[in-house]
């Protein structure tokens, strides 16, 4: 279903459907990566695509933004294999080794 954001809290976002009917997205159904906070993934009137997880009894329906993602990058997952994971990794590890070489330039000019 498609929503749009209506309201963004700190645990979630409120989402308008199609039909009327308000639903939440929790933070932790945003993406399948971890979200610190719910405002760098989405924001007001933006519209979403998300899955109807669970109408509760009392009405509220649960959404979730990350179950819409496609199989195969889930299937890359269980296999060891995640393409935006080991980018990350490289940009670290070249970061790292770059300001290793940064702070062994510095505590040698501190020894002459």
């Amino acid at each position: 279903m498609e929503g749009t954001v209506q309201r963004i809290t700190p645990y979630g976002a409120f989402l308008q459907l199609e039909d009327g009917r308000v639903g939440l997205v929790h933070i932790s159904e945003i993406d399948r990566n971890y979200v610190r906070s719910v405002e760098e993934h989405l924001h007001l009137s933006d519209k979403v695509q998300a899955k109807v997880v669970a109408i509760k009894e009392d009405g509220k329906i649960d959404l979730s933004s990350k179950a819409r993602e496609g199989r195969a990058r889930r299937s890359d997952r269980r296999s060891g294999r995640d393409p935006e994971f080991e980018q990350k990794l490289k940009r670290f590890m070249r970061q790292s080794e770059e300001r290793l070489v940064d702070f062994k330039r510095s505590v040698e000019n501190k020894r002459k």
